[in-house]
């Protein structure tokens, strides 16, 4: 079965094709800067790489390109579209609705659409994807995998807010978390390694958008983000935890409009509102050059992913490993080193050797007689699409 993994962004598409069930990945690739004339056409097979600037309109082009490539007489992989069984679609926010893989219909578009309004930044372009994946893999099944449902197993107590019991009975407002599927991943994997009962592990995913997860025994039981994808951890543009008074303050004191509150905590705060930059790899540079705003942001940012873990340890009573996952997590030595600095106590003691490590699998970076385990595990959400696409359409048939 071909499975043809889809992630479509605001300026982006990500794509994968992975055979299954032996999980060979075929080829894969990125179309990057979507609407701008130096956009980048990526393609890898085992056999060729290819990288191509070019102008690339809108979606729909990038998606023929991609399409092309895999059609291609020299370079491609099938021969025609219906070679392809199933296409998974990643798609960020489910709300209540969606619990597990789901086969898209004009319902579930129609929900996909309706929750745009809780991920603003994610949900329009991800039923794009679906809409044009449609219109050129017209055989295929298709299949939308929810960055929500791995946390649809957070108590009751972890879920609700502390505002009135209508919003939340009414409106479905509540924590509902993202990053699931990468959380899902790198956790099972954790715990394939750690092969004991009943384990207490913290996944932090930190990329341009960051967040932390406690899972205990394989379920997630608390998770940082929360009705949207704007709170918790510092990332690349959003603020992560404020006051929300803070929201009013702007409007009725300073003046800001709603509309420009929400593009600032959005897009303008973050790492690129306290240095300028929301690319770390430029933080950490100027930090070095002895850059002060970059220095404490990169303070601020892993005191509160230290802040988290305290938490998450009083939350499961215990905790066996951490693991850091995504760009930052898996690339950065400095932000694991920062976060893992002074905390004996909870048993936490990095290894700075191993620390140093560019891993391409699961990588323990502990020292011996640390009591927990430091896992850098690249995470691989196309291959959990994959595999949650497999299922679905095997149960189906």
């Amino acid at each position: 079965m071909n499975v043809f993994i889809l992630n479509a962004g605001s300026s982006s598409i990500k794509y994968q094709l992975i055979r299954m069930p032996s999980e060979d990945v075929i080829c894969q690739g990125i179309v990057e800067r979507i609407g701008e004339n130096d956009a980048i056409l990526k393609y890898k097979t085992d056999k060729v790489s290819l990288e191509d600037i070019i102008e690339i309109k809108n979606h729909k082009d990038g998606l023929k390109m991609v399409a092309n490539l895999l059609m291609d007489k020299q370079n491609g992989v099938i021969k025609n579209t219906s070679d392809i069984t199933v296409v998974g679609h990643r798609v960020v926010h489910g709300g209540n609705t969606f619990s597990d893989t789901t086969l898209i219909t004009d319902e579930v578009k129609a929900k996909i659409e309706e929750l745009s309004k809780l991920a603003p930044l994610h949900n329009p372009a991800n039923l794009q994807g679906i809409v044009l994946a449609e219109q050129i893999f017209t055989e295929a099944k298709q299949v939308a995998i929810f960055d929500t449902a791995f946390h649809q197993t957070l108590p009751i107590i972890a879920r609700k807010y502390a505002i009135p019991n209508k919003l939340f009975d009414e409106h479905g407002i509540q924590t509902y978390g993202f990053h699931g599927t990468s959380h899902k991943y790198v956790s099972e994997e954790a715990n394939a390694f750690l092969r004991k009962e009943n384990s207490k592990i913290i996944t932090i995913h930190l990329g341009n958008g960051c967040s932390i997860t406690a899972v205990d025994n394989g379920k997630s039981v608390d998770t940082s983000l929360g009705f949207t994808p704007g709170n918790g951890l510092i990332m690349g543009t959003r603020s992560g935890d404020i006051d929300h008074s803070l929201i009013f303050y702007l409007v009725d004191t300073l003046g800001y409009t709603m509309e420009h509150v929400n593009k600032m905590l959005l897009k303008e705060s973050g790492m690129i509102g306290l240095t300028g930059y929301s690319d770390l790899r430029d933080i950490e540079r100027e930090a070095n050059n002895g850059n002060a705003d970059c220095q404490l942001a990169l303070e601020m940012n892993t005191y509160r992913i230290k802040k988290y873990i305290g938490a998450y340890v009083a939350v499961m009573n215990g905790l066996d490993a951490i693991v850091f996952t995504a760009g930052i997590g898996e690339n950065s030595n400095t932000i694991r080193k920062m976060v893992c600095s002074n905390m004996d106590f909870l048993g936490i003691q990095l290894d700075i050797e191993k620390n140093n490590i560019r891993p391409k699998k699961l990588e323990e970076i502990n020292t011996n007689t640390s009591k927990v385990k430091i896992f850098i595990i690249p995470t691989n959400e196309e291959l959990e699409i994959a595999k949650q696409a497999h299922v679905l359409i095997k149960k189906t048939n």
